[in-house]
């Protein structure tokens, strides 16, 4: 290395020790953090029993975790599109084994239990890490398959995790699953240690502090304001200022975001219509997926007795979720094909009234188990027309030099609309919950259906009428819409950017000049 150049990758070779382990490696963490994952919703009826803290303010154990997750993807992205990947992949797994930790020990205080889901955050946002390893440091071939592994592994992790997570919780309480994730963790940050290159071949690049603070801010306050209007009163003083706060360090952020040179969240890419499209149907879409998952696990885990809910534990729970994973998988892999023959612009509407018509099921018939599991079959249909349609539209419709951005601010509003649409659902049952009572009126769950409903047409009508026409992806083109997809479809949220998209054609790899 001289003149200032930097090195080329390390390309580890398969016959040694760290080429044949870099792979079940990387295939661990990305199961390890769909088990992280699976560590919210179903126990959220535990750990409101175990704290004595309403089902309305338990629900923060996902919400936090949904906003942590979505403020680090861009932040960890960053910071791991430069030379301290390997730096950044230790520090965050430390991170989790703390969080699991502070979550599992046996305190009363729910704020420290909250700060270790918190912690917990970090790991949705290091699938796409892994992915940038197996890219950079395994040989074309083996890169090939090894991305194709991790896609099928994350979403795998999070249909063993939810039942895994139930049986753990039922029969030795639901800390044990923090002490077992953690345990994990540990074995994972080892590992990675020793197996992982590190990535001195890259340049280093800006950080924007500033947008991290004020981004973070204004969703805790916006937050915060959504989860307990009910409890305060939306006419309290404390809500107004919540909400006044939020709207102003959000109007801050936006302005210091589009005057920046190197923004955390790029949102100039909005003015492009495309972009614009995919990223409204984000918010919303996310929104309603995450008020109908916090609604599923209640619903499901209420007691018979008070003349609703079906009285199942939380592994049956846990299972109910399974259809989802499965299905948002599956057609994933058929997308390609339909957005050929009708164009992604066109798809994705259709899977927004895909996800609308199984809410709406659900606030009809939910009476049975089977109903249950066809609901989330169905949102798994919805979603997965989503998921995959919106990376092609993005990458297929902006500048090369903008795609990595363009792509990074869909999956952070995808993860606010999750953060939002938890509290949102929580908030819905709180209103419909009787002074004195624990459990909401059943109307309460049609109430929040609806409300999603109302979310999800909206995304289509947005889908319809903005997207502009779109290209025909390159080769290079569907690699990158094939990585951001299954970041997506794993339930995990970020995209790590890089300076070139790389062709995985024949022996040595190929820039096309997109971003990564």
């Amino acid at each position: 290395m001289t003149n200032g150049q930097l090195p080329p990758p390390i390309v580890l070779d398969e016959n040694s020790l760290r080429g044949r382990l870099l792979v079940p490696v990387l295939a661990f963490v990305g199961l390890l953090l769909a088990l992280i994952s699976s560590l919210g919703a179903p126990l959220i009826p535990s750990i409101a029993g175990d704290y004595g803290v309403s089902l309305s303010t338990a629900q923060w154990a996902l919400t936090i975790t949904l906003m942590v997750g979505g403020i680090s993807a861009p932040v960890i992205g960053r910071l791991a599109d430069g030379p301290h990947r390997l730096r950044v992949l230790i520090i965050a797994l430390t991170v989790l084994v703390l969080g699991c930790v502070l979550a599992a020990l046996p305190s009363t205080v729910f704020g420290l239990f909250l700060i270790g889901r918190a912690m917990q955050g970090l790991g949705l946002a290091l699938l796409p890490l892994t992915m940038g390893v197996a890219r950079d440091h395994l040989a074309p071939h083996r890169a090939r398959s090894a991305l194709a592994l991790l896609s099928v592994t994350s979403v795998v992790g999070l249909g063993l995790g939810y039942p895994f997570t139930g049986i753990i919780a039922e029969h030795l309480g639901f800390r044990a699953g923090y002490w077992v994730a953690g345990g994990l963790c540990l074995l994972a940050l080892a590992v990675s240690a020793v197996v992982v290159p590190r990535s001195s071949h890259r340049h280093a690049v800006p950080f924007d502090l500033p947008g991290v603070v004020l981004m973070g801010l204004g969703l805790a306050a916006l937050l915060l304001g959504i989860s307990k209007g009910e409890d305060w009163g939306w006419a309290d003083a404390k809500i107004l200022g919540l909400f006044g706060v939020a709207a102003i360090v959000l109007a801050a952020w936006v302005a210091y975001e589009l005057r920046v040179e190197q923004p955390l969240v790029d949102l100039r890419q909005l003015r492009h219509r495309t972009v614009l499209s995919a990223d409204v149907t984000a918010l919303l879409a996310g929104m309603g997926l995450y008020m109908l998952l916090s609604m599923i696990i209640r619903y499901v885990q209420t007691p018979t007795s008070i003349s609703y809910g079906l009285g199942a534990s939380v592994v049956v729970a846990g299972l109910a979720l399974l259809p989802m994973s499965a299905a948002s998988f599956l057609l994933s892999r058929i997308v390609p094909g339909l957005t050929q023959r009708l164009g992604a612009a066109r798809v994705l509407p259709v899977g927004a009234l895909l996800f609308a018509a199984s809410l709406v099921l659900f606030a009809l018939e939910r009476d049975h188990l089977w109903e249950i599991f066809v609901v989330m079959g169905i949102t798994g249909v919805g979603t997965g027309c989503l998921f995959a349609v919106m990376p092609r539209m993005i990458v297929t419709a902006v500048p090369g030099e903008e795609t990595s951005s363009a792509l990074a601010l869909n999956q952070v509003l995808r993860s606010i609309g999750y953060s939002i649409g938890s509290a949102t659902g929580a908030t819905i049952l709180a209103a419909h919950t009787a002074v004195g009572q624990t459990l909401p009126d059943n109307r309460g769950y049609s109430v929040g259906a609806w409300v999603a409903v109302g979310l999800c047409l909206v995304a289509a009508v947005a889908a319809w009428w903005l997207p502009a026409s779109t290209s025909t992806p390159s080769a290079a083109e569907e690699l990158l819409i094939e990585e951001s997809t299954d970041a997506a479809i794993g339930g995990v949220i970020g995209f790590e950017p890089a300076e070139d998209v790389v062709s995985l054609e024949g022996d040595s790899y190929q820039t096309s000049g997109r971003a990564s």
